[in-house]
């Protein structure tokens, strides 16, 4: 979803990573950092929480040998996009109803629980999975 021409972009982040784990965290870490440093520490434990669920479902779901996954921050004057690109586009995020006992599949509905919207889209090559958390003042 394409950020609206009157809601500009204030700050960019997009960095590549290797599908590991170790990735995973490091995703995490950084975007909760950058959020912080961008003037919304309320919303960095948030932001991160998502990346990770994202930038995890795209290293268990999406790899690719040789690929490697994109995590973008995307701050505008009143929210915060965070997306996730990964190489496989014809598997297609379905948030699930997990038993007890599921060691797995609960990613989605945190997002869902974080963040008023949330999408994704195929691209050219993969797809992406996007959330937005709306701004709270700095």
């Amino acid at each position: 979803m394409p950020i609206a021409p009157q809601d500009p972009v204030v700050h960019e982040d997009r960095i590549d990573y290797v599908p590991t784990p170790i990735n995973v965290t490091r995703a995490r870490r950084h975007a909760a950092r950058m959020v912080a440093e961008w003037g919304h520490p309320a919303l960095a434990d948030d932001a991160a929480l998502i990346v990770s669920e994202l930038a995890g479902n795209a290293v268990r779901h999406g790899r690719v040998p040789g690929r490697l996954f994109r995590a973008y921050l995307t701050l505008t004057k009143t929210s915060l996009r965070i997306a996730v690109v990964d190489p496989r586009g014809e598997r297609q995020p379905q948030p699930r109803q997990p038993s007890p006992d599921d060691r797995h599949g609960r990613g989605l509905l945190i997002v869902l629980a974080l963040a008023p919207r949330w999408g994704a889209r195929e691209r050219t090559v993969g797809k992406e999975i996007w959330a937005e958390l709306d701004l709270t003042a700095p």
